[in-house]
């Protein structure tokens, strides 16, 4: 913890945690949590704060503590698009995930709390011989976050299957908006335009036969398997889909296969992923994004976006 900010060993950090102990429970409040534990990067430095609430309430609690106290926070889910700074993050992380995963299904609906992940949401699904999901089967991520981002994947999107989703405002409001109030595009949402925080949501599929959806399952597993770095530490996707291209075309375009900074490296196999092959630190992962923007940029004239979401010091 940053005794300079804080003053770890002083009345204001003591009242703090106090207070976000109040909020979530003791047992939930944990205090300079290595990041590199709670992202599929395997990389971060520590969290002032780590929380993991179970339940609406002790959300709206914990960051109504952190507004009036004006220290900063952040929602995350998996941490399966998320980078956070070597130098680790100055504020509290509220990780929505195991402590609100439930899954229900009911006819053709599913009802799931945002930290559910999606794999298990879709096995779900399989179970109940419910189809409409199967592109989500193999995604990291959880529910939250895929309603955040419009998560997709084999050409399926959230936004195909996604009947209403609860959030929780700025205001500490809960309000339960429909797809169309969701306004999901390509990786973005009301959630993410508003920073809202998704609570959970009610998928919408249709009767299927069990063995045939097991089997579209299995298919896009294998096409993971051969065609993505499963093996290594990533954040899936690094860059955004430029309208018209492929961005691990253009980063294989580029001559950037194989491309290596300190411990993190343009795959090899999936241009479109950076990888930590081992002992890979944020600066080497965002020293060699800004490489390959800048030089596919060169090459085909086209900027890329990161789709990896920063956060802390670097």
């Amino acid at each position: 913890m940053a005794e300079n900010k804080y003053g770890r060993n002083g009345v204001y950090f003591m009242d703090l945690y106090r207070q976000l102990c109040d909020a979530a429970g003791r047992e939930n409040v944990f205090a300079d949590e290595a990041m590199s534990r709670h992202t599929t990067f395997r990389i971060g430095g520590p969290a002032d704060y780590f929380i993991t609430p179970s339940g609406t309430e002790a959300i709206r609690e914990v960051i109504e503590v952190c507004i009036k106290r004006a220290v900063p926070y952040y929602v995350m889910g998996n941490g399966s698009n998320l980078l956070v700074g070597d130098k680790g993050y100055r504020g509290v992380i509220i990780q929505i995930y195991r402590n609100m995963s439930t899954i229900e299904t009911d006819g053709v609906r599913i009802r799931a709390q945002a930290g559910a992940l999606l794999s298990k949401t879709a096995a779900a699904a399989l179970e109940a011989s419910l189809t409409g999901m199967e592109f989500a089967s193999g995604i990291p991520g959880t529910l939250g976050g895929a309603l955040r981002m419009n998560a997709g994947a084999y050409g399926g999107e959230m936004n195909q299957i996604v009947e209403s989703a609860q959030v929780l405002t700025q205001d500490g409001e809960v309000l339960t908006l429909s797809v169309d109030e969701l306004g999901m595009g390509y990786r973005t949402s009301v959630i993410s335009k508003n920073d809202y925080v998704a609570l959970g949501a009610v998928l919408k599929l249709e009767h299927g036969d069990k063995e045939t959806i097991r089997a579209a399952m299995e298919e896009l597993k294998n096409r993971r398997v051969e065609k993505q770095p499963l093996e290594y530490g990533s954040a899936g996707s690094t860059f955004k889909r430029p309208e018209g291209y492929f961005a691990g075309k253009l980063i294989e375009e580029a001559g950037l296969r194989g491309y290596q900074v300190g411990g993190a490296q343009v795959s090899e196999k999936h241009c479109g992923f950076v990888i930590n092959r081992g002992g890979a630190t944020a600066k080497d992962v965002v020293r060699l994004m800004s490489d390959v923007v800048e030089r596919v940029k060169q090459n085909s004239g086209v900027t890329l976006e990161p789709e990896v979401k920063r956060i802390g010091e670097f």
